[in-house]
């Protein structure tokens, strides 16, 4: 089937119903205007603790070197440690009451406490093949122990019998997505960190409310950033009249919380239990090129067929009841999925949560540079990393992996490709290969390694994501379309340049400027 791009599907927006302008001009924006407000009050109470602290304590460099020791002491992440410091040494008081207010845990406490009692009931809805398990441990001990690693921090076994469809563009996976979802017969799960009006969620709304209509269980999940410009707060009534549940993951409320430092960045559609895609493309135009934001949009996104599919089921499901006393798993998870004999290899639906101490997106992507033989080929938007993972990269290339980058070409924020150059010189001087594609700007999440076992998903990285998004991915080994996602990334590098020493001198002083002014907060950012 051919994407009809002439029909523009279901809106529900007028126009001059979204964008920033409507957003401070509605109730979003008496909700933004309180946050100003309260954000103002905090930084008064915190200045005036600075003048008042420091006579009690007997001074402030008493009161900086036990917090100096605290800090050291601490589990923080090293790079994260080392921002902390620079704020505290600067403004003691100050520093030292904001990280009490960001590590304390208000805000996300429910969610937090939520979030573990669902993971723990859930813990054993998919169990475990062990035949499925002994027969990896032969194949690969070290993928065995890859899988073990993620089965602790929630409910990901390893399938077998699950196809995977690779799709190297994210209009390629629009098309496909249309397909399935008219054969829809009994539940439609999305859940999107973006969702824009425009052709390609109009097209998909279009399907979700004539599915809906004939007795379809249709339920859209997606992050509260979007009220800041792209949908109303009163997106979610537009769409239950048409038959939709619909949910927003942390909406914005007129109370400054670090509940709003965990955002929902994952992509999930689950179709009947037997189909779902995962990978870095969100519900609008500029992820399928039918709008101009940064260049040409390079994307990628994976299709599973069989058991596996469970994993994204619960996984949504998860996420969905995190307000939810009704609980459907069962229900959900029984329907069949449909086996593909045929298929080779295993495969390994995980997800990130940021709630929790196992940093397991971080952990994959360091497993596979650490088991690497021959080559480890990156694609990602972002490269702010932190001294682990910068590590595990330069000790991949320094013992002779052939390790690259492939970063984008036409940025789509100017800070965080600043910061992304910090790391350029010494990732070089490691052997490291990095790469920009000139079209325009790389979406794509991807690692694939020795031609044996690739990750797809949407976990970038930067501390954001790595840290403090709720992420989910694809593990894939010994699978078909492993071949296909290293001969996208060598196609990709033909549209790419080459990155230099020479080049990382000759960079404009604007960028290198920011990027080593901004590097001491971006742990924060």
């Amino acid at each position: 089937m051919q994407t009809d791009y002439k029909s523009k599907g279901l809106n529900l927006l007028k126009k001059g119903q979204k964008g920033i302008i409507h957003g401070v001009f509605s109730r979003f924006g008496l909700i933004l205007l309180l946050l100003i407000i309260q954000v103002l009050m905090l930084f008064g109470i915190f200045r005036w603790f600075e003048e008042f602290l420091p006579h009690i304590m007997g001074g402030t460099a008493l009161f900086t070197v036990v917090m100096v020791i605290y800090l050291l002491n601490s589990k923080i992440n090293p790079t994260a440690k080392i921002t902390w410091l620079i704020a505290i040494m600067l403004v003691p008081v100050f520093g030292v009451l904001l990280f009490a207010y960001t590590q304390s845990d208000i805000g996300h406490r429910a969610l937090k406490a939520r979030m573990n009692q669902i993971i723990a009931n859930t813990r054993e809805s998919v169990p475990q093949s062990e035949d499925v398990m002994e027969m990896l441990t032969r194949e690969n001990q070290g993928v065995a122990s890859l899988a073990h690693y993620i089965q602790r921090s929630g409910c990901h076994p390893v399938y077998e019998h699950t196809a995977v469809t690779y799709f190297p563009l994210g209009e390629n996976k629009f098309e496909e997505m249309l397909r399935q979802l008219e054969a829809a017969e009994h539940f439609i799960f999305m859940e999107y960190f973006i969702v824009d009006e425009g052709l390609m969620w109009g097209r998909i709304l279009e399907i979700l409310a004539r599915k809906a209509s004939a007795g379809v269980d249709v339920r859209v999940m997606y992050d509260g950033s979007c009220e800041f410009a792209l949908l109303p707060r009163d997106y979610p009534k537009r769409l239950r009249k048409l038959g939709i549940k619909c949910k927003i993951f942390a909406p914005v409320t007129p109370f400054v919380s670090t509940h709003y430092n965990y955002r929902d960045h994952r992509k999930i559609l689950v179709i009947d239990g037997h189909t779902a895609f995962n990978g870095g493309v969100n519900l609008a135009d500029e992820y399928i090129n039918q709008k101009e934001k940064f260049g040409h949009w390079k994307d990628t996104a994976v299709m599973l067929k069989g058991e596996a599919v469970k994993s994204f089921t619960l996984m949504f499901l998860q996420m969905w009841g995190i307000l939810e006393e009704k609980e459907e798993y069962g229900r959900f998870l029984a329907y069949p999925f449909f086996p593909v004999e045929a298929a080779k290899g295993y495969v390994i639906p995980y997800g990130d949560c940021p709630l929790d101490e196992d940093k397991l997106g971080e952990r994959v992507y360091m497993d596979i540079l650490n088991r690497s033989l021959k080559y480890v080929h990156i694609m990602s938007p972002y490269l702010i990393l932190d001294g682990e993972m910068e590590t595990a990269l330069k000790f991949a290339a320094e013992r002779g992996v052939d390790v690259k980058l492939l970063l984008p070409g036409i940025p789509d924020k100017f800070v965080p490709y600043a910061l992304a150059k910090t790391h350029y010189a010494t990732l070089l001087e490691s052997g490291v290969k990095i790469y920009e594609y000139t079209p325009g700007f790389v979406h794509a999440k991807v690692f694939v390694s020795d031609s044996r076992e690739a990750v797809v998903g949407t976990i970038n990285l930067d501390y954001r994501s790595l840290y403090h998004h709720f992420e989910c991915a694809t593990y894939l080994y010994g699978v078909d379309c492993i071949k296909e996602l290293e001969e996208d990334f060598q196609n990709t590098l033909g549209k790419c340049r080459l990155v230099t020493m020479d080049m990382v001198r000759r960079e404009k002083w604007t960028v290198k400027l920011t990027g080593r002014l901004v590097k001491a907060a971006a742990p924060l950012m």
